[in-house]
C-alpha cells in the first residue's frame, strides 16, 4: 500500500527544509491519492518539473517513482507554468510542490527515473 499523498508531501517538505532549501506547496491536492508534481526552480529563469512515472515504469506498488516532464533539458518558467496548468485542468486534485535550489537538486534520490 502506497503512502497517502499528504503524508509523502509532508515528509518531502521536511527533507528539503533539513537541507535549508526553500520549499512551498503551490497547489494542495487530494490528501489520499492526489498526483504530485515537483517543480525545481533553479533561480536562473529555468525549472525542472518531475511528475509521477507512468504505471509501466514503476517497480513497486508501494514506491513513488518520478520522471522529468521535459526530458533532460530544463524548461522556462512560462513553459512549466503552462504544463502544470494543463495538468490541473485534467486533474484538479493534484499537488504542486515548488523547490528553490540553484543547484537543481530534486531530493528524490533513486526514485527519479529517466530524464
Amino acid at each position: 500500500m502506497r503512502l497517502k499523498s499528504e503524508i509523502w508531501v509532508r515528509a518531502y517538505l521536511r527533507l528539503c527544509q533539513g537541507h535549508n532549501v526553500p520549499v512551498v506547496i503551490v497547489q494542495r491536492g487530494d490528501a489520499a491519492a492526489g498526483a504530485i508534481f515537483i517543480c525545481i526552480d533553479r533561480l536562473d529563469g529555468t525549472v525542472c518539473v518531475y511528475g509521477p512515472a507512468p504505471a509501466g515504469l514503476t517497480e513497486s506498488e508501494t514506491d513513488r517513482r518520478w520522471v522529468s516532464c521535459f526530458g533532460p533539458r530544463p524548461a522556462s518558467v512560462a513553459e512549466a507554468d503552462g504544463y502544470l496548468a494543463r495538468q490541473l485542468e485534467f486533474d484538479p486534485d493534484l499537488w504542486i510542490i515548488e523547490v528553490e535550489d540553484r543547484a537543481g537538486r530534486h531530493f528524490l534520490g533513486d526514485a527519479a527515473v529517466k530524464d
